[in-house]
């Protein structure tokens, strides 16, 4: 089924890529024996071999706040996947729809990912920060990853790469493209 809004390259990452990279930490918090503390202890690498590959045990409202973090990983994943789908199946003649629907969702997400950014670079310490050779596969998620799909976002908000619908669009065009 062919979904206008998110097509090609847009769909590949949105409806199947990013859903499987925000699951995967779900699945590690949830499911693998002492997740959570495994999760808590990837947040920021150690800093010149101090630090512990050893896990720590957690209190119990740091273990909250990793299930916690792990149930909002797997609602962007829902999102991503579910939601996005379910307007492709509702609207497939509607492009104009899809995208303004779609385009709602990716403003939401990026400016969640400018915090989310924001948030995990400023919580690494000072010597960590300049130096991503020094990150683990975490923190490269949690910022690398990011920021690409933050490009990305950026990119079908400026039409790189696909046909615009509505953002975009004068008042006129989106006026006749309603119509059609």
């Amino acid at each position: 089924m062919k979904f206008l809004a998110l097509a090609g390259f847009y769909n590949c990452l949105f409806l199947y890529l990013e859903p499987i990279s925000t699951l995967t930490p779900f699945l590690f918090i949830h499911l693998y024996p002492g997740g959570a503390a495994w999760f808590h202890s990837e947040l920021i690498p150690p800093v010149g071999g101090v630090g512990s590959s050893k896990l720590a045990l957690l209190d119990s409202r740091t273990e909250m706040a990793i299930w916690q973090l792990g149930n909002c990983y797997i609602l962007l994943a829902m999102i991503s996947s579910l939601v996005f789908r379910a307007i492709r199946d509702a609207l497939p003649d509607n492009p104009v729809a899809q995208e303004r629907i779609v385009g709602a969702a990716l403003l939401a997400y990026a400016i969640a990912d400018v915090t989310h950014i924001v948030a995990s670079w400023i919580s690494l310490p000072d010597s960590l920060q300049l130096s991503p050779l020094s990150w683990n596969a975490t923190t490269h998620g949690n910022i690398t990853v990011v920021v690409f799909l933050f490009a990305v976002r950026l990119a079908w908000f400026a039409g790189i790469g696909r046909t615009r619908y509505w953002y975009g669009q004068t008042s006129d065009t989106s006026r006749i493209s309603k119509k059609a």
